[in-house]
């Protein structure tokens, strides 16, 4: 079953312009956009602390673990 969310206007064209220029928009992006103030901007703005945050990790090593686990989970990246 598939949830439609109803975007903003100003959102919804913004999906529009992905979707023409990548071929598609992930279920995840689409998510993040919905509401963006309610979860999409605080969720976002934790994936960036992880991903290039203080590490022991490089930026290089997470992106290659990211990108392990999304393959893995059969999530485009």
């Amino acid at each position: 079953m598939r949830i439609e969310l109803k975007h903003s206007p100003e959102m919804a064209a913004r999906i529009a312009e992905l979707r023409e220029r990548d071929g598609y928009v992930s279920d995840i992006s689409l998510a993040l956009r919905f509401r963006p103030e309610l979860f999409g901007d605080p969720i976002s703005a934790y994936f960036q602390e992880v991903m290039k945050g203080p590490s022991e990790w490089s930026e290089a090593e997470r992106e290659l673990f990211a990108a392990f686990v999304s393959k893995l989970n059969q999530c485009p990246f």
